[in-house]
């Protein structure tokens, strides 16, 4: 049996332990604030519904391209196009091919018929999309140049560029990306922003977040 003095002794340490349970000289570490997610690099802009003709939409509020290089890109639209490839051409010489390697002409609506198509001569050259026919047009020419384009492709990473290289004539496929300016200390060059244009300054620039082959 503890004597008097053994159990105030007992009662003392009791008392001391629950003070520094109480008040841990260790500081915990404070909760870890939550994780918020960044923003992706090429946030997909509204996508077009399959068969109809490109979608072009308004640049929402906080749209922030990244730089390419030392250009900085300045996103006009939104823009989304369902589309059988023409024809595609890579270019390795030029400023323009430091942020587009290669063009597609594409055509939508009965610019992507093979009945239509088969009737035309379709090639690229020098960062322009040229078609000819034989007689009277398959369908009218202003037909053809509102239903079909020669763009500029930039890509937004190394999966898109991949997918880009492997395109081929004849393909069916879905791009999905913004049109845009691109500055690169007082050179610039610019997107359309029409599909009924033609001539100097008709195609589309696109930095391309996806290239989805259907």
């Amino acid at each position: 049996m503890p004597t008097r003095s053994g159990l105030i002794l007992a009662i003392a340490v009791c008392l001391a332990l629950a003070w520094w349970l109480a008040h841990p000289r260790v500081r915990l570490p404070a909760p870890a604030p939550a994780t918020v997610a960044a923003p992706p690099a090429c946030p997909l802009p509204p996508q077009v519904h399959p068969g109809d003709p490109p979608l072009q939409s308004p640049v929402p509020p906080g749209i922030a391209l990244p730089d390419v290089g030392p250009a900085n890109l300045t996103a006009l639209a939104g823009f989304s196009v369902d589309a059988r490839v023409l024809g595609r051409e890579d270019y390795r010489f030029g400023r323009e091919a430091a942020y587009s390697p290669s063009d597609l002409a594409l055509g939508w609506g009965r610019m992507a018929d093979p009945a239509i198509l088969k009737h035309l001569s379709i090639h690229q050259s020098s960062r322009w999309y040229h078609y000819r026919w034989r007689g009277h047009p398959p369908i009218p020419p202003t037909e053809i140049a509102r239903s079909s384009a020669n763009m500029h492709i930039v890509p937004a990473d190394e999966r898109v560029a991949a997918t880009l290289h492997h395109l081929h004539a004849g393909q069916h496929v879905r791009i999905d990306g913004w049109l845009v300016r691109i500055d690169d200390h007082g050179w610039h060059w610019t997107s359309s922003l029409r599909r009924d244009d033609t001539g100097s300054g008709a195609c589309e620039l696109v930095y391309t977040c996806a290239i989805t082959p259907l």
